[in-house]
């Protein structure tokens, strides 16, 4: 084989693993998201080499709920308030897929977590413990 076939040969290597690595990328998920029921806005941005997401802003809240984050196991946090708080961390592109970790601050646990945008625009949100994941879907906001 020619030196110039050879390079062409691996120049077709290159572009056929190139396409191949991008089309198992997760769909980008960065962005303002309403959570279920439309309780919150979140804002997923990148972090570092991860994306993370915080509570932007609190839509509708419920009455008597206390507005800072009243149940995180850690007590310096428990007087800061939910605006503002990371409840999406660490995630990475896992191939269709984001993986990281989810905080509840409602009951102040973390669980593992992934994210994954629907073809419809949508994305779904599901906590994990074991083998099982389940959760909402989030709007997009506009």
């Amino acid at each position: 084989m020619t030196t110039s076939r050879t390079f062409r040969a691996a120049i077709g290597v290159a572009v056929l693993t190139g396409t191949a690595a991008s089309a198992s990328a997760a769909t980008p998920v960065t962005g303002n998201w309403l959570t279920d029921e439309g309780k919150a806005l979140v804002r997923i941005e990148p972090c570092g080499k991860a994306i993370c997401g915080r509570i932007v802003k609190v839509l509708k809240q419920e009455p008597g709920k206390p507005t800072t984050d009243i149940a995180n196991p850690d007590p310096s946090k428990r007087a800061n308030p939910i605006e503002g708080t990371f409840i999406l961390t660490g995630f990475m592109d896992a191939g269709s897929i984001w993986k990281g970790r989810i905080y509840n601050p409602d009951s102040g646990k973390s669980y593992n977590a992934r994210l994954a945008k629907n073809p419809d625009g949508t994305l779904k949100v599901e906590g994990c413990v074991a083998f099982l994941c389940r959760g909402p879907t989030w709007q997009p906001a506009r």
